[in-house]
């Protein structure tokens, strides 16, 4: 009873050590019980010691790179997106594509009615036919009257020619006649010839002067069908002048068919470039009015990336430098860029209300200059409107 006592009172003064003993005299399972925790004690430490060297270097490379490279949120990708409109009005008669395709450049987006425009280019195009058939016309009758008038000035030259002659022969004979007045009359008061040859002499010349004259009017005559003939030549100026008046007119015809046919081809909106659609703001059936925006488009070829950086680190990003793009979409994904254009003026300079600062107080805030990057797209992944962040190298 006694020893039985004071092994109670040995227990009750450490029951740790009863506890861990006990079981060792009933079951003989206490040292099985309590060898694992003593076991993962020192994992646990070793987990924590590699935890904290993990934080730990996390933490020192990113304060290396907070001191070695530049980082810059506020970016974004952009693309020249073009907004397609109307030259002319009226109904869309097709809607080729959706928002998102992509198309080739040339290809039909868009159509807009275009019967009465086709009607006013066949009506232009039958009107330079018939000045087409005019022109003919009057170079026909250039031709016939040059043929016509021609062949009669030569006949009246001819019959100018023949009464030259005539008067000559008309002339010499009536001189002739004269020559043998005069001696008849000189011989008549002797005698020496009869008072008929005189007459006869007399009859002869007047007969003489007066084939002169029949011969001077025929050769007048002739000279004036010459002058006649001449002067009809001048009809031949009159067709020239109407010839050429139609060079004119049908300019301006040309000018009237170039217009219609321009109306009429701005009525089929085609792809300027090969790119996507990007947003389609009519639908088939609408009426469409001049300058009315119809859709937008862009070359995915063509996108970069453009930045706001802080005015005290925009000396690390001059033209040509290489910096580093990821994007909040692709995760994972690092694109390379190079620096193309940095802007020169502030972008608060731009804002719609600037603040001049008139009172005096005043709260110095970084302000941001714009700059732009050129990227390679690969497979269309990069989009206008898509965040991006961009890291550059201090030191270059």
């Amino acid at each position: 009873m006694d020893q039985h006592v004071t092994r109670l009172e040995r227990q009750g003064d450490d029951p740790e050590t009863d506890l861990r003993t006990a079981p060792d005299k009933e079951t003989g399972a206490g040292s099985e019980a309590a060898s694992p925790p003593a076991r993962t004690r020192p994992w646990r430490l070793y987990g924590a010691i590699l935890a904290a060297l993990i934080v730990l270097g996390g933490g020192g490379w990113w304060l290396y790179q907070q001191f070695t490279h530049v980082f810059v949120t506020d970016a974004r990708v952009a693309a020249d997106i073009v907004a397609m409109s109307s030259r002319v009005p009226g109904w869309v008669t097709a809607l080729e594509v959706t928002e998102g395709d992509a198309t080739q450049r040339g290809r039909v987006l868009i159509r807009i009615d275009d019967r009465e425009s086709r009607l006013r280019v066949e009506e232009l195009d039958a009107q330079l036919a018939g000045i087409a058939r005019r022109r003919e016309g009057i170079e026909a009758r250039i031709a016939l009257t040059d043929r016509q008038t021609q062949s009669r000035i030569t006949a009246k030259q001819a019959a100018v020619r023949a009464a030259e002659a005539a008067l000559a022969g008309a002339t010499a004979q009536r001189d002739l006649a004269r020559q043998d007045n005069d001696r008849a009359e000189k011989l008549a008061p002797s005698g020496a010839i009869t008072r008929a040859r005189l007459d006869q002499t007399r009859a002869a010349l007047e007969t003489a002067k007066q084939q002169a004259l029949s011969a001077q009017a025929d050769l007048e005559n002739a000279r004036a069908a010459l002058a006649e003939a001449e002067a009809a030549r001048g009809e031949l100026t009159v067709l020239r002048t109407q010839l050429a008046e139609l060079g004119p007119e049908e300019q301006r015809l040309r000018a009237q068919k170039a217009r219609a046919a321009l109306d009429l081809e701005d009525r089929t909106i085609v792809m300027p470039f090969d790119g996507v659609v990007d947003r389609v703001f009519v639908d088939k059936g609408e009426y469409v009015t001049p300058g009315q925006r119809l859709l937008m488009v862009h070359d995915p070829q063509r996108v970069r990336v453009e930045a706001n950086v802080k005015e005290t680190d925009i000396r690390f990003f001059r033209p040509g430098k290489t910096v580093t793009i990821t994007v909040d979409a692709l995760p994972g994904r690092r694109f390379e860029g190079a620096v193309t254009r940095v802007g020169q003026s502030a972008t608060s300079e731009f804002a719609l209300l600037p603040n001049p600062n008139p009172s005096g107080n005043f709260t110095k805030i970084t302000q941001r200059l714009p700059i732009r990057i050129a990227v390679e797209q690969e497979s269309g992944e990069l989009k206008p409107g898509m965040m991006v962040e961009l890291e550059a190298k201090a030191g270059d």
